[in-house]
């Protein structure tokens, strides 16, 4: 039988998500709203009593809970999530132990072993952050370094993913991760949760967005296939 492992945070009404300041100092809050755009009641009717349906809206951010960031995300002539082909978002996985790390505190390259092949691959970093997960706590996250995302680079691999609520470090505004790795045409997952089940497992990452022309980011339904 096939083993999945959910990598996803619920998606629901009035969810956490960034909290991006303002010149003034006040902050934008991102989240969802979800609501029925027609309930079981109002749709009765049209069907004589014989059936019912509810029909769901939604608005929200594209950069909100378990989501992909495409190379258009940081640059305007880069490719959207509708021009990312399934193939690249269905990967061979290898987990990254990143756990006990200090808030606002960068992660060292030596914590990559000499000689482990990563190209290729969806290389996701499990800091264990998603237990903070609703909590102003969340937004004070560690980070990984300069040189990890050059490593990475060199290192020719497809996706890097975190469990955390931003891959940069928010106090550097030149975002080096976003900056380098969609320069490079390798995509980020951001908001990952319950990596720490991958451990000693050989996987498939799946991080497959709707095909939304010109957007930049996209929720997705984030899960691990153990083979």
């Amino acid at each position: 039988m096939v083993e999945f492992i959910d990598l996803s945070h619920v998606f629901e009404n009035n969810m956490p998500g960034f909290k991006l300041k303002n010149e003034n100092g006040s902050f934008t809050q991102f989240t969802a709203k979800i609501n029925p755009f027609l309930t079981h009641e109002q749709t009765k009717p049209k069907y004589q009593g014989k059936c019912s349906f509810e029909i769901t809206e939604m608005t929200f951010q594209t950069s909100i809970g378990t989501y992909l960031d495409s190379p258009y995300h940081r640059y305007p002539n880069g490719r959207d999530i509708s021009e990312i082909k399934i193939e690249e978002v269905i990967l061979p996985g290898i987990i990254i132990d990143v756990r006990n790390k200090e808030a606002f505190k960068p992660v060292n390259v030596n914590i990559i072993s000499k000689g482990l092949d990563l190209s290729g691959k969806a290389v996701l970093f499990n800091f264990g952050w998603d237990r903070f997960w609703g909590t102003e706590e969340y937004h004070l996250y560690p980070y990984i370094s300069k040189e990890i995302i050059e490593l990475l680079i060199d290192s020719h691999v497809k996706l890097v993913g975190v469990d955390t609520i931003n891959i940069d470090n928010s106090k550097d505004l030149t975002r080096p991760a976003h900056s380098l790795f969609l320069k490079n045409e390798i995509f980020i997952v951001e908001n990952l949760r319950n990596l720490e089940v991958l451990y000693n497992k050989n996987f498939r990452f799946f991080a497959v967005p709707l095909k939304a022309k010109r957007v930049a980011a996209m929720p997705i339904r984030a899960f691990a296939e153990i083979l």
